[in-house]
């Protein structure tokens, strides 16, 4: 393996500028693999390395950033191309931005890859650039979160949410711990050396055993509904694959209503059928209905028909506000609880909104207008718990305002958490893929079970490992009748949050920089012939 490695990298450190850019935005499109759906997560183990040859034969420090960024154009060119089917949904408008938009989302996501690739090239060669990077890397990661509203889509750490198993990391460490552990990982080959592969190798199997002991444990019992000794409730996800194209169209609207109806009447009745005694709670997704279901009466009495006695509807709709002047002044994307008798039990209005979707930055700065409507929607207050007579507890999460790590779970703490969302906007892509990982994630870090009602899919249920329990897949309209499982107690990243990545990456950083100045004072002989990626 060593050979192989080796001249992998010392062909690298050959390439000319130019060809060297071309190569790092092309280890850049090959680590997009190891994302969701594909989770080809060994390609890490060259892309990774690879970015990093490069980087130190660069021969100054403006050819290093360009080749990081180029990487990282790559990375999140292939991670998010489908944003341009977003475009698609009214080509005739916005035809113009086709080939324009997956580049240009990726290009302020690549700047987030220019700091550690700067960091790792101002260490030697050696564990000190390994860990340096991994620990940039990961604050990089973090910062990207927070900075321009905060995208932290396709973390390197989502690679392991293709199972339960090498997920169960993250109830201790986060996403962002997963993301600095894999760095280290795939960065081991740059040592050189067999003894570092193998301690990876035991590292991955020590994390596998911690994985299997955790879903070894029995799972903890079903969270009961308010005012019921033992009845957990049955949710009823509904998923109407209603495309994109037609969902606001004025001569569908009613036929799209309709559909949820009869999906709803015809799921609940045969879930209160098999789960006598207990509480029905069906689930619509993101602005599932055409109408204001927080302030339509005629559309909560069907509503009230369609449910069974004592069963609850939490339904994606629009909520508008009215001034005394009978203007509309504020519209909201929320969640919305009706009763049995197709009353207002509880609502929740989206806090991330997502720019350019929902509103427009920089207003009156930019001379175009994407978001559909009249006026931009304004955000909620932020997370909420909800509580819901015959309903545990839960936190409403609206689109992809669960893919915010440590920003997701509410005070108090909720039995379970539910995200509804309007993926139709992606198609048929791996954009629906990578939104579901990011939801397995929060259900694993949380130690909270977490139900997911997607327009178009993918609709599914996790427990509070972040085992899959149902899925429907992408592109069908069905229903998905489950049992709401119970909540583990809190997990060591949900009473830390994001301290505990932060400080792992951090302490990275810190040996980088102590094993930077004890090989400064050292004088040995290089074991490895002296390529250029070791060559200061």
């Amino acid at each position: 393996m060593r050979p192989v490695f080796a001249r992998f990298f010392e062909s690298l450190s050959r390439l000319p500028p130019r060809p060297a850019l071309a190569t790092a935005f092309g280890l850049g499109l090959l680590s997009a693999l190891a994302l969701p759906p594909v989770h080809a997560v060994p390609l890490l183990l060259l892309a990774f390395p690879g970015l990093l040859a490069l980087a130190a034969t660069a021969r100054t420090w403006r050819g290093a950033a360009l080749r990081g960024f180029a990487w990282g154009w790559g990375h999140h060119l292939a991670g998010v191309y489908w944003v341009t089917h977003a475009i698609l949904t009214d080509v005739e408008t916005w035809w113009w931005l086709v080939p324009l938009a997956a580049p240009a989302l990726a290009i302020p996501l690549a700047l987030f890859a220019v700091p550690p690739v700067l960091a790792a090239r101002a260490l030697p060669a050696g564990w000190p650039r390994v860990l340096g990077f991994a620990g940039a890397w990961v604050l990089a990661e973090m910062a990207r979160g927070v900075l321009f509203t905060g995208f932290p889509w396709n973390l390197i750490g989502t690679v392991w949410a293709f199972a339960a198993l090498p997920a169960q990391g993250a109830a201790l460490v986060g996403v962002h711990g997963l993301s600095l552990a894999t760095v280290l990982l795939a960065c081991l080959p740059l040592l050189g050396r067999v003894r570092p592969l193998v301690g990876g190798a035991l590292a991955v199997a020590a994390a596998a055993a911690l994985g299997a002991w955790r879903l070894s444990e029995p799972p903890p019992p079903p969270s009961p509904a308010a005012g019921a000794a033992a009845s957990a409730p049955r949710l009823v996800l509904v998923q109407g694959n209603v495309a994109q194209q037609v969902k606001w169209r004025e001569d569908q609207r009613l036929a799209i209503f309709q559909r949820y109806l009869d999906m709803t009447a015809e799921a609940a009745a045969r879930a209160a059928a098999d789960a006598p005694g207990r509480p029905v709670v069906v689930v619509w997704p993101e602005t599932a209905s055409p109408f204001l279901l927080a302030q339509d009466p005629e559309a909560q009495r069907s509503i009230a028909e369609a449910l069974p006695p004592g069963g609850v509807l939490l339904a994606g709709t629009v909520r508008g506000e009215w001034g005394e002047d009978r203007v509309l002044r504020r519209v909201f994307n929320s969640l919305v609880a009706l009763d049995a008798n197709g009353e207002v039990a509880a609502l929740a209005d989206k806090f991330h909104l997502v720019p350019f979707g929902e509103y427009m930055p920089l207003s009156g700065l930019i001379p175009i207008r994407m978001v559909v409507g009249g006026m931009d929607f304004s955000a909620g207050p932020g997370p909420v718990t909800l509580e819901v007579p015959g309903l545990p507890p839960f936190g409403a999460l609206i689109c992809y305002e669960v893919i915010f790590s440590g920003a997701v779970v509410p005070s108090p703490r909720p039995a379970w958490l539910l995200n509804v969302t309007n993926d139709a906007w992606f198609g048929f892509s791996s954009g629906p893929w990578q939104h579901l990982a990011a939801a397995r994630m929060r259900a694993a870090e949380e130690g909270l079970p977490l139900a997911r009602a997607a327009q178009t899919g993918v609709s599914a249920l996790f427990d509070a490992h972040g085992r899959q329990l149902a899925l429907l897949p992408l592109g069908t309209a069905g229903t998905l009748g489950v049992e709401l499982p119970g909540a583990l107690p809190p997990t060591a990243f949900s009473r830390f949050g994001l301290l505990i990545p932060a400080i792992l990456a951090g302490l990275c950083l810190l040996a980088s920089l102590l094993g930077s100045r004890l090989a400064s004072r050292r004088v040995v002989p290089n074991p490895m012939p002296p390529t250029a990626v070791e060559r200061p």
